[in-house]
């Protein structure tokens, strides 16, 4: 069974994960911007659809901007290559696709799971070596849970289980519901990198508005 919280312990402040969408115009800029807003606890690359090396050097270029500051970069998938682009690990999207990632990445690099459907895939992603799960994050085509059902799933897993959830934010206005829900981390992907007054911008907004669910708590 996946590890379990020990009672009447209190999980430390949320902290935020940026989801780098693919094709973002000015990426380095934008990530150097955001990453200077606000603690950034993790930021997740999607690659180019190019070879192999061309991923290694885009993860190269960009790694020291993120890096630098403290701040974990992981790579959308692709765990074998996490190494060779000096990535910290990778975000795994399914069951499958983690147990085939685990022998690879860990104990070296994370391994984080996204994808999961039911409260029992989250807990076989845990029990399986997972070092985070995931709720909330679009699927492929742009999908997902209602924001309700997300919130309960994360409130459900930051009650019973120790291993860290991140809950998927697609509007800034969803940050402080997750936060008190539970969330160690709060993903967010379009609402910063597509944001008309800049991600910089968002992510102050973001980390103001974790502060205030922080407060009440």
């Amino acid at each position: 069974m996946a590890s379990q919280r020990p009672a009447e312990t209190r999980r430390p402040a949320p902290r935020l994960y940026l989801v780098v969408p693919q094709d973002v115009a000015g990426l380095a800029n934008q990530l150097a911007d955001a990453l200077g807003a606000a603690d950034i606890a993790a930021v997740l690359l999607r690659l180019p659809a190019t070879d192999e090396r061309g991923q290694v050097n885009h993860v190269k270029a960009l790694a020291p901007t993120v890096q630098n500051r403290g701040t974990a970069l992981l790579l959308d998938g692709h765990p074998d290559l996490a190494a060779r682009a000096g990535a910290d690990g990778s975000h795994l999207s399914g069951i499958e696709a983690l147990g085939s990632a685990i022998a690879t990445l860990k104990p070296a690099r994370i391994a984080g799971c996204g994808g999961l459907e039911t409260r029992h895939e989250a807990m076989v992603a845990a029990e399986a070596g997972a070092d985070y799960v995931m709720f909330g994050e679009p699927d492929t085509s742009g999908g997902r849970p209602a924001f309700e059902a997300i919130a309960q799933r994360v409130a459900w897993w930051a009650e019973v289980f120790e291993i860290p959830c991140v809950g998927f934010a697609a509007t800034l206005d969803e940050v402080e519901p997750l936060a008190a829900a539970g969330a160690d981390f709060i993903a967010m992907g379009d609402c910063v990198f597509g944001a008309g007054h800049g991600a910089a911008a968002a992510v102050a907004d973001a980390a103001r508005r974790l502060a205030i669910a922080e407060t009440v708590a």
